[in-house]
């Protein structure tokens, strides 16, 4: 069958692989054999090719079909419009239904770890990616310790079964070197105060200070995923680049990942306003010996841009609570987390009232002493 799909099954007993950040291998959980990143890529490298032409026939055949159906009037599938794709597992055969910018995922009927080469193509090939480091393991406890002492958090969110639902995602990032040159100006304000006399007099000397120079920027990162809340991916931040590594699909194995659904072009306007606050910051840092500091403008402009596209380890688990989404997302390098916390108003009204009753009963008796 062709499938645009390939799975990493193990050399020695064909269980499906999974790469382990602690150890830098793939690991097999059914023989307990282990792998080289290398070692897989070069075995698998020809398997990959093949999924990746057999996507592309899937992809015509399916264009020309739709063609055809729209000349005739017949209404295409639903699932194609929606931005989903269609995809069968190498492993089992199963039907996997993913979206648009999935690249991989995993099997719920034979366990396996699918990866779709044909979204990591052309220029659509990540350049570089951060291993996830930190174990399901660690992600729990440290959403578990997060959870600790909320005696108000809905029972839905502490829930052991719910917390173990907790997944390894690899989101697509744009890192951005640049160069930031301009000016700014400060008003600011120098002040003294002594008596003449009996009057105490106060001084007040004002300077306009200008400040100019240029700043190099390395790999200033932002997430180029529309599902990903930028606020959350900003706050897990920084990564550390020493563990950058070039990209390898045998790294995916295990763990989610997405390609890019965001452009170089549409995560400009985030990345000079980063590089350009940034800038600003450090020509404040030079303004020293005043009494006050204000801003008064800036005339900044960011050049020399070069992008690069890479995937980051995040843990994610996102949990729909009274009609809102809340999201913890944890940084699958550095343990860096963030997690929004709803309130349960049925705990919140009897917690106050073990607590207000009997402080009100203490009240009144002494009342009516």
């Amino acid at each position: 069958m062709a499938t645009g799909i390939t799975t990493y099954p193990c050399p020695a007993c064909g269980g499906p692989l999974h790469f382990v950040g602690e150890s830098g291998k793939l690991e097999c959980d059914y023989c307990e054999s282990t792998y080289d990143v290398e070692y897989v890529e070069k075995l698998f490298a020809e398997k990959e090719q093949q999924s990746v032409e057999a996507q592309e026939k899937i992809d015509k055949q399916k264009a020309k079909e739709a063609a055809e159906a729209k000349e005739l009037g017949i209404q295409w599938d639903e699932q194609e419009t929606a931005g989903m794709k269609v995809y069968n597992c190498s492993a089992c055969g199963a039907e996997l239904i993913c979206d648009a910018s999935t690249a991989a995922t995993c099997c719920p009927y034979c366990g396996n770890n699918p990866v779709i080469p044909s979204q990591f193509t052309g220029g659509l090939k990540p350049d570089l990616i951060i291993p996830f480091k930190l174990n399901k393991e660690k992600a729990i406890a440290a959403l578990k310790k997060h959870y600790e002492g909320k005696k108000l958090l809905p029972k839905a969110f502490s829930d052991k079964n719910h917390i173990e639902e907790i997944q390894g995602v690899y989101v697509p990032f744009w890192l951005c070197d640049c160069q930031v040159e301009g000016t700014a100006s400060y008003d600011c304000q120098n002040v003294r105060t002594y008596k003449r006399g009996n009057y105490e007099i106060t001084e007040t000397d004002h300077f306009n200070v200008e400040r100019g120079g240029q700043i190099k920027f390395e790999k200033i990162p932002v997430d180029a995923s529309t599902k990903m809340p930028d606020a959350h991916m900003d706050a897990i931040e920084p990564y550390n680049y020493k563990d950058l590594k070039p990209f390898s699909t045998a790294y995916l194995p295990g763990f989610l990942a997405d390609k890019y659904d965001v452009s170089r072009d549409d995560s400009m306007e985030r990345i000079e306003n980063r590089a350009k606050r940034s800038a600003n910051d450090e020509l404040r840092k030079t303004v020293t010996g005043y009494y006050s500091v204000l801003d008064a403008g800036s005339d900044l402009s960011v050049k020399n841009v070069d992008m690069k596209y890479a995937l980051m380890p995040v843990w994610m688990l996102s949990t729909k609570w009274n009609g809102q989404n809340f999201l913890f997302a944890m940084n699958g390098q550095t343990g860096k987390l963030i997690g929004d916390l709803p309130i349960d108003k049925g705990k919140y009204w009897r917690y106050f009232a073990t607590i207000a009753l009997p402080l009100m009963a203490v009240i009144l008796g002494f009342w009516f002493m």
